[in-house]
């Protein structure tokens, strides 16, 4: 509603979602709902995990600048409840339960009207052999998490040599970022970031309300941090991160005109 469209205004949509599977996907279930066009195009993306919002935003962003003057509109939803598992009460799954939350966040993306805030460039890097840090595990009773406990470790050991070689590729150093804006996974992942990316401790603020007050709901998540960090006032350039299964950093960079 905040941005003044409506359902039939949608020429692509982008569809982000990681604890559950639908075919026909979602975008098409509500299509009649929502009045989006019968020419409308579809995007659903599946795996991504809690990487999903930065990723879905980059994948957004290139559509729109692929076709200047349309909208897109970026979807992420995420029902991290149902990885409850009764029949599975390990540790890990205890863990995933208290810590993750249910979530949905939407934003519209528009090239070439020249807005106070654009993408202005994306990266991501995957890790080798890092498969078992963080996903699914599938079977006939559902999901299964995967969800290790050395996740702050890794990020401080290794995302900030990942993150200047995103940004190299960007032509971009870290000195050339303004202020950070990141998916924060948890309070120790959020103190694990601050590290890595050599913030004082207590910087990350928006990050630590919102997981304060929703939980990780997995790829929404990155999106409620900078809606928050939006109202508060963006500076001229920001680097928006997060990790997901794979193990994956995405990251985006924005402009701000004051």
């Amino acid at each position: 509603m905040s941005a003044h469209l409506a359902g039939g205004d949608i020429d692509t949509i982008v569809t982000v979602c990681s604890s559950g599977i639908a075919t026909p996907s979602l975008e098409a279930r509500v299509a009649r709902r929502m009045g989006f066009r019968s020419n409308v195009t579809r995007v659903p993306v599946f795996g991504l995990g809690c990487a999903g919002g930065v990723s879905g935003l980059s994948i957004a962003s290139r559509l729109a600048q692929a076709r200047p003057g349309t909208n897109v509109l970026l979807v992420t939803v995420e029902l991290c409840s149902l990885a409850l598992r009764l029949d599975e009460l390990t540790k890990a799954n205890i863990v995933a339960i208290s810590l993750f939350g249910d979530g949905a966040a939407a934003i519209v993306l528009r090239a070439g009207d020249g807005g106070a805030t654009q993408v202005e460039d994306t990266g991501e890097h995957l890790w080798p052999d890092t498969l078992g840090i963080m996903g699914w595990r599938v079977d006939p009773e559902g999901f299964g998490v995967i969800f290790r406990r050395t996740i702050p470790n890794f990020v401080t050991t290794h995302l900030n040599s990942a993150v200047t070689e995103i940004l190299s590729g960007m032509r971009l150093s870290m000195e050339d970022i303004d202020g950070f804006i990141c998916h924060p996974g948890g309070a120790k992942v959020i103190s694990a970031l601050e590290s890595a990316l050599a913030l004082d401790q207590g910087t990350l603020v928006h990050e630590r309300q919102i997981i304060a007050d929703y939980g990780n709901m997995s790829s929404p998540t990155a999106l409620f941090v900078l809606e928050q960090a939006c109202a508060k006032g963006l500076p001229a350039r920001s680097l928006l991160t997060a990790l997901g299964p794979g193990f994956t950093a995405s990251c985006v960079t924005l402009r701000h005109a004051a």
